[in-house]
């Protein structure tokens, strides 16, 4: 059972990338993974939770790898069409749960398609903390390592102090109508926002930080899928 202090909640999975730097035939979301495509494992980390309202993913107008993932026929699964940017696929999904009925306060998760590794832990916790929060937030992990500064020379600069920076993950949980116009706003005055945080930054908001494992990890590599694949035990 859901605990009354969790908010109930929509997710977006934006996936209408192609994953190039994975070196695959298909993008990286639909590779195998312990038996299912890791855009499934995604998709399955919010549809047994108790709060989940209905998820959104944003997919390529030509992608011909969804419709034979039995999780399509899923009616708790709507699709969006994908954008050329992320922000664009996450906006489109927007919009579809704007059709759907949400409210203009409604919470939206926006989740990597690629990030399928999310603990329930992590996923409740964020909800927790944020539940009445004004502005929103996301799962993060404080930086362990050293970090330099690099010249364009390709030498160190500078050593950061590793103790105000913090790596972002998702889900990033905002609500629906802010989210939805910093998007916006960002589009029209043509400022690239590489996550939902950055743009709800752009509009002038400080998201929070929410700790989270790190091994909530996004498939960008190969090396990622088989690290992912021998902890699974497959």
């Amino acid at each position: 059972m859901m605990s009354d202090s969790l908010p109930a909640f929509w997710a977006v999975i934006p996936a209408a990338g192609i994953g190039s730097r994975m070196r695959a035939d298909r993008p990286k979301q639909y590779l195998a993974l312990a038996g299912r495509t890791i855009l499934e494992h995604t998709l399955a980390c919010f549809l047994d939770h108790p709060g989940l309202k209905g998820v959104v993913v944003s997919l390529a107008e030509d992608d011909p790898f969804w419709p034979q993932l039995s999780c399509a026929r899923d009616l708790r699964i709507h699709r969006a069409p994908g954008g050329s940017e992320r922000a664009d696929s996450v906006f489109n999904a927007l919009l579809r749960l704007v059709e759907l009925g949400a409210g203009e306060d409604d919470w939206v998760l926006v989740h990597d398609a690629a990030r399928p590794n999310l603990a329930r832990s992590d996923l409740d916790n964020l909800l927790a903390v944020l539940a009445d929060d004004p502005v929103g937030g996301l799962l993060a992990v404080p930086a362990r390592d050293t970090l330099k500064r690099a010249g364009p020379d390709g030498r160190v600069r500078e050593t950061v102090d590793r103790s105000v920076i913090w790596q972002a993950y998702t889900p990033q949980m905002f609500r629906l109508a802010p989210l939805q116009h910093a998007l916006a706003d960002a589009r029209v005055a043509g400022v690239a926002v590489t996550d939902e945080a950055s743009a709800m930054e752009w509009a002038g908001l400080a998201p929070r930080l929410v700790e989270g494992r790190a091994d909530n990890l996004k498939v960008t590599r190969p090396e990622d899928l088989q690290w992912l694949a021998q902890r699974w035990g497959r």
